[in-house]
């Protein structure tokens, strides 16, 4: 039998309403059409047309089975996101071509050539940075004080990107980079496409502030890179792998501008998402006592008050399980977006050439099919016997296939190594009457809207790690 030409999904004469919906509240309206038209919807979205893929069998594939006729752009970006062009996005101007924004062979070329940066060797390696970081960021922490705990957060996983990944300690810059990502995010969440690159050249106040912030994270990895090149120190971190492959004479090689974006794009994917996760693991922890005793316990039994190391991940499974299902809750990419290159058949439904598909981590991880309660806190969904009752890709935080997250390995590591180092001498508490709402970025990770005012106390039966000994 011929497949069906569209798929079910609201009017098209509601088009304009559900661009205002979605803007509004963007994991609320993708939520609600998953339960209202099923496993695959067609949502008219402004002057667009969107498919909305919420089965395990659909997302695998897209992401693994027929991967390669989807991309990560429409047709009128492909292979041209250089400054300049009429058809660059503010995010393209961000991250240029790294492995965010490339696709095809560039992109396959890119992920071989820095893929040894995340080896498990070197993940070991970068654990003890970890710890030590976090050592110094509570070192700072008084006792009953009010902090924020989201910048907290995005200050400490900026510095362990930058020690790990670049070998260089920005620990001094974190504010100011942060808030210049925070100024070029925030452009990017107002603007479509089509109108970013011709906004770019008006004289606007909020374009100047964009310009400026760009020029800023511009000048920071420019001078990683010539400082690197200066020098004869033999790294094997991130950096040094684009650039060896430069200084080897390669056909292949990477320019100057090129290793930048992908610094750029790791800087990015590295800090933020990473924090956002910490930043909603110690919400659910404060709002669920006896998660949070478990976690201690756990800690306590295993650690007796030292640091941990990435040899001691494997014996904290309910600190796994405690990060994992905040990542369920509340997944650093809340939406992943692809475009077809051919027609294709899914659901019994034929989906036209150059189609914008969304999977939405956030919509599938809170479908009661897979996750009862599905907005319940609950780290025992992910013991063994529970884990093994449910699909492939129902879980898909970091994505899956070819173009999987690269630094999924990382931020497991560091978040339960931060986790694991912070939660041993502190507990940290809403402050009264601090609103959580969630912002759902539209190029990074679930954010709360008003921050995270938390009150951090002392464990009294703790004492604070001070090494591994």
């Amino acid at each position: 039998m011929a497949p069906s030409p569209s798929p079910p999904g609201p009017p098209r004469g509601l088009r304009w309403r559900n661009l205002s919906a979605f803007r509004r509240d963007a994991l609320g309206f993708l939520g609600q059409m998953a339960h209202d038209y099923g496993d695959l919807v067609h949502l008219p979205i402004g002057p667009q047309h969107f498919y909305l893929l919420n089965h395990p069998e659909h997302i695998r594939d897209v992401l693994v089975t027929r991967q390669r006729n989807f991309v990560k752009a429409p047709k009128f970006l492909r292979g041209n996101g250089r400054q300049g062009s009429p058809r660059t996005t503010l995010l393209r101007l961000l991250l240029g071509e790294g492995l965010l924004t490339s696709n095809g062979d560039v992109h396959r070329h890119h992920r071989r050539l820095v893929q040894p940066a995340f080896h498990p060797h070197n993940l070991a390696a970068y654990g003890a940075v970890m710890t030590e970081a976090a050592v110094r960021a509570q070192g700072r922490w008084r006792d009953g004080e009010v902090l924020d705990i989201e910048g907290e957060m995005q200050r400490l996983t900026l510095t362990i990107v930058g020690k790990t990944l670049f070998g260089a300690d920005l620990e001094s810059e974190a504010e100011e980079l942060s808030q210049a990502f925070a100024v070029i995010l925030s452009l990017h969440d107002r603007i479509t496409m089509p109108v970013a690159a011709w906004l770019q050249k008006l004289p606007l106040p909020p374009v100047r502030r964009f310009q400026k912030a760009l020029g800023r994270l511009h000048a920071t990895f420019s001078r990683l890179v010539a400082e690197r090149r200066a020098g004869t120190l033999d790294r094997h971190d991130l950096l040094s792998l684009l650039l060896a492959r430069d200084t080897a004479g390669d056909a292949a090689g990477l320019s100057d501008a090129q290793v930048q974006d992908h610094l750029r794009t790791f800087f990015l994917t590295g800090y933020f998402t990473t924090a956002s996760a910490l930043t909603w693991a110690w919400y659910l922890l404060a709002q669920h006592p006896e998660a949070e005793g478990k976690l201690h316990a756990e800690l306590d039994a295993v650690l007796g008050g030292r640091l941990p190391t990435a040899d001691d991940l494997k014996d904290l499974p309910y600190t796994q399980m405690v990060f994992a299902e905040a990542i369920r809750l509340y997944p650093p990419v809340w939406l992943i977006p692809r475009w077809t290159l051919a027609e294709y058949e899914v659901g019994g439904y034929l989906i036209p050439a150059d189609a914008a598909i969304l999977i939405s981590p956030y919509v599938i991880q809170h479908d009661p099919r897979y996750f009862p309660e599905p907005f319940r806190f609950d780290p025992q969904r992910w013991l063994p016997e529970a884990k093994g009752q449910r699909p492939p890709f129902a879980y898909c935080p970091f994505g899956g296939g070819p173009r999987q997250c690269i630094g999924e390995g990382f931020a497991w590591t560091e978040g339960m190594l931060l986790i694991a180092t912070l939660v041993q001498p502190w507990r940290l508490r809403l402050f009264p009457g601090h609103p959580v709402e969630v912002q759902a970025r539209r190029a990074t990770a679930l954010q709360p809207r008003y921050g995270m005012r938390m009150i951090v106390e002392r464990r009294t039966s703790a004492s604070l790690p001070t090494g591994n000994g």
